[in-house]
């Protein structure tokens, strides 16, 4: 199969997964010289890399080389039952190494944020700095995460028993959020081979996580994109990390939750300075 939205400049690449028993589709954007800094992005929850990072490419492979991948059960992401933020950040190490990618920057968006701290967490060594983007130290906290717990079970049941539906409805909320900013077609492609319950697990990860009791202790290079007008992650908790993690820069661009696909005029243009800003006082580029 090969790249469900045509992006110019990518390698599609396979590479055996941790265990050697499945691949990990991986996308790499060369950038400007064969020794061009690297930077690996990390999409959301219920998207694909490519609906999250598309219109970012292009401006980033001016200066980094652009690693990207599907989460598991996303797209064309590794096949499992089971998701779990830690071994999203183990496959992503996993990638690195097999790439020979000793150092980068990590930029995670929503949901990848959690997994870019936790890159920085298992594999620090690899971590040059993050960019976490319309992301949080914690998603729901308190009475609205248990009410969700509560009503995984029903959610679980509509996906065993209404598959068709559940996949028709995410395409459709998909393609509205995105506000035309991608064709209809290419998103239901791009959305085609996901695994719902891997997906609805990948949602209850999102409700449990926690960075609060170590988010300070983050000791590399960061700037946090805060999405000002975002409606599903409150702007205040996106400003709460950037306070919380010593030495963070922090930048303010309008949109909404999809502001990397709908406002990707303001969005992209911050993400590449935010990039090179990290890596810059992480010692490793002239800027």
């Amino acid at each position: 199969m090969g790249l469900p939205i045509d992006v110019t400049g990518a390698v599609e690449r396979r590479i055996r997964d941790r265990d050697g028993t499945g691949w990990l589709w991986v996308y790499d954007v060369p950038g400007p010289s064969a020794d061009a800094p690297p930077v690996l992005l990390v999409h959301g929850l219920g998207v694909t890399a490519h609906l999250t990072w598309r219109p970012s490419y292009a401006a980033l492979a001016k200066h980094f080389r652009v690693i990207t991948m599907d989460l598991p059960g996303h797209g064309r992401g590794r096949r499992t039952r089971r998701f779990s933020l830690e071994e999203c950040a183990d496959d992503a190490a996993h990638v690195l190494e097999a790439l020979g990618i000793e150092r980068c920057v990590i930029a995670g968006y929503s949901l990848g944020g959690p997994i870019a701290k936790l890159l920085w967490q298992r594999h620090r060594a690899r971590v040059a700095g993050l960019v976490l983007a319309a992301t949080a130290m914690e998603f729901l906290p308190g009475g609205r995460g248990r009410i969700l717990r509560m009503l995984a079970p029903i959610a679980t049941a509509l996906v065993f028993t209404r598959p068709a539906a559940v996949r028709r409805e995410l395409i459709e909320r998909t393609c509205e959020r995105l506000d035309r900013s991608c064709a209809d077609a290419d998103v239901a492609t791009e959305l085609s081979g996901h695994h719902l319950l891997t997906v609805l697990e990948a949602a209850r990860a999102a409700v449990a996580f926690s960075s609060r009791s170590w988010a300070g202790a983050i000791d590399v290079p960061v700037a946090v994109i805060v999405i000002a007008e975002d409606d599903r992650i409150a702007p205040s908790r996106q400003r709460a990390l950037a306070v919380a993690i010593p030495g963070a820069s922090m930048i303010e661009v309008p949109g909404a939750h999809t502001a990397c696909a709908t406002s990707a005029d303001t969005f992209v243009p911050a993400l590449a300075d935010a990039c090179l800003g990290v890596w810059s006082r992480g010692g490793a580029i002239d800027r």
